[in-house]
């Protein structure tokens, strides 16, 4: 069996390398700012993380103004520890305002990550409000009425048939209280009404549903 041959990707390791300087200088920093131990340790793991969850939310498109305002706080954390540790602070003597920053930094690094992972909820229909299934009585005897045959309809032009709109397809209400949800946010968020194809793609139904819904909505 030959062996698969291994290639060395120089931009992954240039990126390793920079991650591990990084990491050291967080590092080092909070050991300088009192922070002993195994929590010096976890320093630079929360910035790197936060960094790391931030570009998750960028590349997904969702809520990017967000993302981007959590990438540039975790981004700042790390380029401050590495300017600080370049010898612009004396690490043996480290001002109170930054022992103040990095005591502080647990909790900002906490409400970012919890923000960003739990801060954009996908549409789709709500388990308790979803649509009940038809109930499954028992169907009522057939009368004398009923056992009559029916009637035939009048026929129609074949050009009147052609230009009849196509029926309305039923509509659950709590598909349409969520419509109604979506078309709101997306009303504060754009200014502007949704359009129908926009509705569409935001709920994943059918077109002929989603022009029924947006007929509801008006």
């Amino acid at each position: 069996m030959r062996a698969l041959p291994v290639r060395v990707d120089a931009v992954l390791v240039q990126a390793v390398i920079a991650a591990a300087l990084s990491f050291a200088h967080l590092h080092d920093l909070a050991l300088a700012a009192g922070q002993d131990g195994w929590k010096a340790w976890a320093y630079p793991v929360s910035v790197d993380l936060l960094l790391v969850a931030a570009w998750r939310r960028l590349r997904s498109g969702e809520a990017k103004a967000a993302g981007w305002c959590w990438f540039l706080v975790a981004l700042t954390a790390s380029l401050g520890a590495n300017v600080a540790t370049a010898g612009l602070l004396d690490l043996e003597d480290v001002p109170a305002w930054l022992r103040i920053l990095v005591a502080g930094w647990p909790a900002v690094a906490f409400l970012g990550g919890t923000l960003l992972a739990h801060g954009a909820a996908h549409p789709g229909t709500d388990p308790a409000t979803a649509p009940e299934p038809p109930s499954t009585a028992q169907a009522p005897e057939p009368t004398a009425a009923d056992s009559e045959p029916p009637t035939a309809a009048p026929e129609l032009p074949a050009a009147a048939l052609e230009s009849a709109p196509p029926p309305a397809a039923p509509v659950p209400p709590a598909l349409v209280t969520l419509a109604r949800k979506v078309a709101d946010e997306h009303r504060a968020r754009t200014g502007t009404d949704i359009d129908t194809p926009t509705l569409r793609a935001r709920l994943g139904v059918p077109m002929p549903l989603a022009v029924a819904i947006t007929t509801q909505l008006t």
